[in-house]
């Protein structure tokens, strides 16, 4: 294994002081539990936005903590949930006394752990919603989830609901707003090499050079098959078809098209994905009005690929328009 890193037990911490180090106007960190919080924390009269999940799929979580996105986000160590003293510590920092919701990727952790830190929240007066993402249309159980597993539109959720609280929506109405984008978002992923977990040291799995997997789960979780390779535009194919037949989307909706990198992809890729489910999606009649292309959620350094459809209308619209200014992602500002 040839990493940058110096002791495999300490890669979680020493990139939140690499983090912290980078963008000090607009993160803070906190250690023994680990997490982080906007520099600015707690904004008075705010919904507390409060996401997390196992380290390995930076910049998601804490790289989107800033203005118009996540106030707060817990790194459980490598493909490990958070516990929930981190998510308890974390919504105490940013809770501003309009509530804290919390956005959780559905994974069987993940899920049993923000649902512990909910009630010692509410055990201190603190009015909680919680909203699982779960987007994923591959398989419908995985390793680590009953029922889908909550993938890209994690991060679409974060930037349309971190907008919406930084214009002073209440909680109940955010929460509503997070399962909107939820219910109008589908994902699927590709992979075509494992990854390789700083502790462990090797392949998570063994992937041959002439296959890819179909469907997997960005902690290496099984797919729908595999495939022997196949040109890029193929691939596509078999990602989208999927997507748009899950919802289903139909002729007419406007779209916006996340195409998203798990680590080890390059963006010269990532593109020509673009471009054919571009292609895809207007022939389907389909309209693409806003996009996201890059790395952004991620299985430490699997060479693959996802891509998520999210239905938009004018409210979703306007909110992911809407100034952001995070470590990962930026714009208006």
């Amino acid at each position: 294994m040839k990493k940058f890193i110096n002791n495999p037990e300490q890669v979680v911490v020493e990139s939140m002081k690499g983090l912290e180090l980078a963008h000090p106007e607009l993160l803070k960190a906190y250690y023994s539990p680990n997490y982080m919080v906007r520099s600015d924390a707690p904004v008075a009269g705010k919904v507390g936005v409060v996401s997390g999940g196992g380290s390995g799929h930076e910049p998601m979580h804490c790289g989107y903590i800033g203005h118009g996105m996540l106030d707060a986000a817990c790194p459980g160590e490598v493909f490990t949930s958070p516990t929930p003293d981190q998510i308890y510590d974390a919504a105490k920092k940013v809770d501003g006394g309009a509530g804290i919701l919390l956005i959780v990727k559905n994974y069987t952790g993940d899920v049993l752990n923000f649902d512990m830190a909910a009630e010692l929240l509410k055990a201190d007066g603190i009015e909680v919603e919680q909203v699982i993402i779960d987007d994923d249309v591959a398989v419908q159980d995985s390793l680590y989830t009953a029922g889908r597993r909550g993938v890209g539109a994690t991060v679409l959720a974060e930037k349309i609901v971190g907008a919406a609280a930084g214009a002073g929506m209440k909680l109940k109405e955010l929460a509503e707003l997070c399962r909107k984008v939820n219910s109008n978002a589908r994902s699927m992923g590709v992979a075509l090499t494992s990854c390789t977990v700083p502790a462990v040291g090797k392949p998570s799995f063994d992937l041959p050079d002439d296959e890819y997997e179909l469907g997997i789960g960005i902690h290496g979780e099984p797919g729908r098959q595999r495939l022997k390779m196949e040109p890029a535009d193929k691939i596509v194919e078999r990602m989208i078809e999927p997507v748009i037949e899950d919802l289903p989307y139909q002729s007419g909706d406007e779209i916006l098209l996340f195409v998203n990198g798990m680590g080890g992809t390059p963006i010269l890729e990532l593109y020509i994905l673009y471009r054919k489910a571009y292609e895809i999606a207007i022939e389907r009649g389909l309209t693409v009005s806003r996009n996201l292309v890059g790395t952004y959620m991620t299985s430490l350094d699997m060479a693959g690929a996802s891509i998520t459809l999210l239905k938009l209308d004018e409210q979703l619209r306007n909110f992911w328009d809407a100034p952001v200014k995070t470590a990962a992602l930026r714009w208006g500002m």
